[in-house]
């Protein structure tokens, strides 16, 4: 019975290669799956109203306020995206863009923006009046995406 409970002596330097070897193979598994994803993230800057470039402001913002959306458009060589909320009846309404990634899915790159609402605490006092909540960031991407997709938190 003491032989089949018997240890296995192994070298402890063949151990100690065989161990990493396993963990090579497992980084470099790691490495393929996040190079084949094809996720980027992309670099942007939220801008305050008086940096959103004119065109924008007179263009974009005004066609697509009333809606819930991210969309993405091209200004003097530069990409934006600009997030809405849509129309709301007071005050108090928040956005801000998180982050954004460029996805590849089936040779179609989507701009996933992923965005914080917060929207007003119930029995706070405030403004009634129509507001359009919005955040325009400048992006460093060269050209438009192909899809834009608006992803959502809410506070």
């Amino acid at each position: 019975m003491s032989n089949i409970f018997q240890k296995i002596h192994m070298p402890k330097g063949k151990g100690l290669l065989i161990i990493g070897i396993i963990i090579a193979i497992l980084i470099v598994a790691l490495l393929v799956m996040s190079l084949m994803k094809g996720d980027e993230a992309v670099d942007f800057r939220a801008l305050s109203d008086a940096e959103i470039p004119q065109d924008i402001t007179s263009s974009v913002i005004p066609e697509y306020r009333d809606l819930e959306r991210a969309l993405a458009c091209m200004v003097d060589g530069k990409v934006y995206v600009v997030v809405t909320r849509g129309e709301k009846p007071t005050s108090g309404f928040e956005i801000a863009v998180d982050k954004m990634v460029l996805e590849e899915n089936d040779g179609k790159n989507t701009l996933a923006v992923y965005c914080n609402f917060k929207d007003p605490e119930p029995g706070t006092a405030l403004a009634q009046v129509l507001t359009y909540p919005l955040q325009v960031a400048e992006t460093e991407m060269n050209t438009l995406p192909d899809q834009i997709e608006l992803r959502v938190q809410y506070e």
